[in-house]
Parts: C-alpha cells; sequence; structure tokens
C-alpha cells in the first residue's frame, strides 16, 4: 500500500491490499476501496463510497458527494462502482438520495473527464461514457453501451444494452437496446449498432432477430403494444425478446425512428 504523506485518509475508512492514493487525495470515513485500486491527486471518495478492485480514480474526480437535489435531507446513502472502472479527471459521481438508496456504476466502466452520474443511476458493465456526458438522477444505462462527447439524458430515462449514443445527442425517452442516435439530434434512433452487437458476440441469428424487431417497431404501422407481441411471435432469439421486453417496460415512451415519426401508443390511438 502506498498512501502519500499529502493525503487525508480516515481511520474508519477500508483499503484492500495494493491501493495507491496520491498527494492531497481525501478519503471519507467508511469509504470502502477494494484491492489494487489507485487513487490520484487531489481527488475525494465521499463517505458511503464503495469501489470495487482494480478500480481508478484520477485527479480531481469526486465519488460520492451529496446529491443536486433540492429535495435532499441528510441521510446515509452510497455509491457503489464496479471491479475495473476508470474515472477519469473531474468526473463525478453523486450518492442516493433517498435513505438507504444507491447509485451503482457497473464493472470495467469507462467514465471520461467531467462526465456525471447523478444520484440514483444505474449503470451496467462495461458502459463508456465519454468527455462532458451528463445523467440526471434514476437514469438506467444498459450494459456494453457507449454514449459520446456531451450527450445528455434526462432523469428517469433508460438506455438499453448496446446502444450508441452520438456526440451532443439528448434523449428525455427511452432509447431501445443495440439502437444508435445519431448526433445532435433529440429522441431518434436511426439504426441499429450492427458493430457493437458483433464485438458483443451476438450471433449472426441473433443480429438478424434484433434487425427484424427494429422493423416490426419502427416501419410496420403498429402501435407499441402490438409491435411487442409481433416481436414476441416472430422470434425465439433471447437477444429480440430482450429488445421487446425492455419496450413494453417503457413508461416514458420510446425514442422516434429513422423517418423522425413518433411511435403510436396505446394512449395515443385512444384520442379523439
Amino acid at each position: 500500500m502506498k498512501i502519500h504523506s499529502a493525503a487525508c485518509v480516515s481511520g474508519s475508512a477500508v483499503l484492500g491490499t495494493g491501493v495507491e492514493v496520491g498527494p492531497f487525495a481525501v478519503i471519507g470515513d467508511g469509504v470502502r476501496v477494494g484491492s489494487g485500486c489507485r487513487i490520484g491527486p487531489h481527488a475525494v471518495l465521499y463517505p458511503g463510497t464503495e469501489l470495487g478492485e482494480r478500480c481508478v480514480v484520477h485527479a480531481h474526480a469526486v465519488i460520492g458527494d451529496v446529491p443536486q437535489d433540492l429535495s435532499f435531507e441528510p441521510v446515509e446513502s452510497r455509491v457503489v462502482v464496479g471491479a475495473g472502472t476508470i474515472m477519469r479527471e473531474g468526473v463525478t459521481i453523486h450518492r442516493g438520495t433517498r435513505p438507504g438508496s444507491v447509485t451503482e456504476v457497473g464493472r470495467s466502466c469507462f467514465l471520461m473527464a467531467n462526465s456525471h452520474i447523478a444520484h440514483n443511476c444505474r449503470v451496467g458493465d462495461r458502459v463508456i461514457m465519454a468527455n462532458g456526458v451528463l445523467l440526471a438522477g434514476y437514469v438506467e444505462v444498459g450494459a456494453g453501451a457507449f454514449l459520446s462527447g456531451n450527450c445528455l439524458v434526462h432523469q428517469f430515462t433508460r438506455i438499453g444494452s448496446l446502444v450508441m449514443m452520438g456526440g451532443g445527442s439528448t434523449v428525455t425517452k427511452d432509447v431501445p437496446p443495440c439502437c444508435t442516435v445519431p448526433n445532435l439530434k433529440l429522441n431518434r434512433v436511426v439504426g441499429l449498432n450492427v458493430v457493437g452487437m458483433r464485438r458483443a458476440g451476438l450471433t449472426p441469428e441473433d443480429r438478424l432477430a434484433v434487425k427484424r424487431a427494429f422493423a416490426i417497431l419502427y416501419r410496420s404501422g403498429l402501435n407499441v403494444s402490438q409491435a411487442v407481441e409481433a416481436i414476441r411471435a416472430a422470434s425465439s432469439s433471447g437477444a429480440a425478446r430482450d429488445f421487446a421486453e425492455f419496450v413494453s417496460r417503457s413508461t416514458r415512451g420510446i425514442c422516434a425512428g429513422p423517418d423522425g415519426g413518433c411511435v403510436t401508443t396505446d394512449r395515443d390511438e385512444g384520442r379523439g
């Protein structure tokens, strides 16, 4: 273990073997740091923070500070970061806003400089967030998603697994798994992240099934409920069924398709 003499480490913090702590870093009461972690200069780990093994926290990152929520009252809550995750310069991750709640970041994520994860977010394994990405409170990001620079995600929005968001894009509605969001667009998907699916190990059959599911959802003219049932009936592929399940659980609605048209919901059809 290597702790710089200028670092401030609470006596109640628990540090695993081989941890390195740089100058002027602050590790607060009760913080748990897994073996092999490296904490850079001026980084701050607030009480309630738990890092898995081999995490890297770069200079001036702040993990576990109180949420930016005007209704927040001092309560015990946590930030939990999975093993092997890298947090670059200026990354901020805020702890949960309700008593006992958790902000979760998965394993082997790469959070680039000045990206932000707000209170009560759930970020899956192997997620990449490029510089300046901002996640509002209660956002969910599926495993293997890639969010390019300066993407904005509205509170309570869900990003599916293997989604690719282009630079500067904004979403306030859910993005189905494996979809791509174009640069500088709002609530729009234009196709599928074929390269990401291939790299993630999806079989040719699964990739074709997701392609067909995408076509049913966005090109068939069916409403959401009808599209979900059609996808389930058309394929036994786990990937396609995961696609349908994600869409069926949306409460905010899903992003518009390639032609820019909105997907019709059951409520829309009931309007006079």
